[in-house]
């Protein structure tokens, strides 16, 4: 887990910001003492750690897939299914 101070943060939010979305944990310190955690919800992760266990998804630190083929569902468009029930 990466530490920042508040100023460095401030300055490159960003940067930290990019590197929170993708699954890394920056810890945020005032005066050398940790006040804050920048990162990816935990509940998020471990939904996803039990898919890669299962094997119905890999992950390498990026962006998620699948394993499998979520398939097409017939019939009409939720879109239009949404408009029709709003009439």
């Amino acid at each position: 887990m990466a530490a920042v101070g508040i100023k460095e943060l401030k300055a490159h939010l960003s940067t930290y910001v990019s590197m929170a979305r993708d699954g890394e944990r920056i810890e945020v310190t005032d005066r050398g003492k940790t006040v804050a955690v920048l990162g990816p919800d935990d509940r998020e992760r471990e939904i996803l750690m039990d898919l890669v266990g299962k094997g119905l998804a890999r992950w390498s630190e990026r962006k998620p897939t699948l394993s499998f083929s979520t398939g097409r569902v017939k019939g009409e468009p939720v879109s239009e299914t949404i408009v029709r029930m709003r009439g």
